[in-house]
């Protein structure tokens, strides 16, 4: 049995590393079960395997990093760090959960998983992007996160962002009220996200000169769209006819985030989506990048990542008994 000490820097209270109440050690202890783990002034004493030590000490540099980088940990961090630790993809912590993207009102906006970051870098990368996964995983918050900083500094002159209003059947006419009070529940999601991003004084002048623009899917039909951000949330409800359409909106100096999930499709029953078989309409074509989200990278509740996985076992387990019942 080996024995190491792994000393934090006197510019680092210990408390930052071990959590109130020692919130973050138990974590640790729980992770590392087969570690002896005691802490003592400034030090880790470790007593166990080898590698095991040095996962530890990997954790722990990882962790520093995130806390230089002015982040408060929380249980949350640790739990993401020790899985990317643990995981082989190669991502490090301290590389994903010090990305800041935006800023504002003292809250900053961050990856909190690898995923979240690929799907970040995706956007910056490439001209067409898709974030397919399950809710709560960021897609939507963190394109609009992205759209805003692009219009910040300069890069585009407005942000577009759109949806489809399938429970309306995209017909709005026949809603009563103004046309600001027909599409408001279909779009509410992207102005809540806008919200907590931009001073929400400023938005209706952003609005009223057309620097972000929030409208339903049909609104894209005949226009090109140059010098734009463009979000379309909610794509699994496109038809691949709706989605041929956004798609070639696309104008000079624009980018493209896609975002939707599959297994919540609200199409009329026989009506295929469009994001279902777009991955084999673009196969091959350059500039567009699929990310998937998992279960894992929700950032809600810890139950909705059960939640949708327990869903997706059902759906399993389920399917061989639905098919039996097709002609």
């Amino acid at each position: 049995m080996d024995k190491t000490v792994i000393a934090i820097p006197s510019s680092i209270a210990m408390i930052e590393i071990t959590g109130s109440g020692d919130a973050f050690l138990n974590q640790y202890e729980k992770s590392f079960a087969e570690l002896g783990i005691t802490v003592r002034g400034n030090e880790f004493l470790l007593r166990g395997a080898q590698a095991s030590i040095e996962e530890f000490r990997s954790l722990i540099a990882e962790l520093l990093i995130v806390i230089r980088s002015g982040q408060v940990l929380t249980s949350d961090a640790v739990e993401r760090s020790i899985a990317m630790i643990r995981g082989k993809s190669g991502d490090k912590p301290g590389d994903v959960l010090s990305l800041n993207i935006l800023s504002n009102r003292g809250r900053t906006i961050r990856p909190k998983t690898a995923n979240q970051k690929k799907y970040v870098d995706s956007i910056d990368q490439s001209t067409i992007t898709f974030g397919i996964g399950p809710a709560g995983t960021g897609k939507t918050y963190l394109a609009v996160a992205k759209a805003v900083q692009a219009l910040q500094a300069k890069q585009v002159m407005r942000i577009i962002l759109t949806r489809p209003a399938v429970e309306a059947g995209e017909r709005l006419g026949f809603l009563p009220g103004t046309l600001h009070e027909k599409i408001d529940p279909y779009l509410r999601p992207l102005f809540d996200a806008l919200h907590d991003m931009v001073d929400p004084d400023s938005i209706p002048k952003l609005m009223s000169n057309g620097t972000i623009e929030v409208a339903p899917l049909a609104y894209m039909r005949g226009r090109t769209l140059n010098d734009a951000f463009i979000i379309l949330d909610e794509a699994q409800n496109t038809s691949p006819e709706q989605m041929k359409m956004f798609l070639t909106r696309l104008g000079f100096n624009s980018r493209m985030v896609i975002t939707g999930d599959v297994t919540q499709v609200d199409l009329p029953s026989g009506t295929k989506s469009g994001l279902r078989v777009i991955t084999e309409i673009l196969e091959g074509v350059g500039d567009i990048t699929f990310v998937e989200l998992e279960s894992s990278d929700v950032v809600r509740h810890r139950l909705v990542g059960d939640i949708v996985d327990a869903y997706a076992r059902f759906d399993v387990k389920s399917l061989p008994q639905r098919n039996l019942g097709r002609p």
